[in-house]
């Protein structure tokens, strides 16, 4: 596999740090968050790294039900 070397600043690497685990490679990283389309197990795993209280995360749960019970829907592009 081909690689190239980047550079970036310590504040960009720190950030980039905190996503990686032990078994992770830094591209690996940048592939998982980066490189694909987001979805509602991703947030799910944002909440529960910020250890939201109860009440936030069933405050949330209740407008996710609200929204799908609303007809008003995105239009299909």
């Amino acid at each position: 596999m081909a690689v190239k070397t980047i550079t970036i600043d310590m504040e960009a690497y720190e950030i980039l740090s905190r996503f990686k685990d032990g078994r992770k490679s830094f591209s690996q990283v940048i592939k998982d968050e980066l490189g694909r389309k987001r979805t509602g197990r991703d947030l799910k795993r944002v909440i529960e790294r910020l250890r939201m209280s109860d009440h936030a995360v069933d405050a949330i749960e209740a407008q996710i039900r609200a929204r799908r019970r609303s007809k008003a829907r995105a239009a299909k592009l």
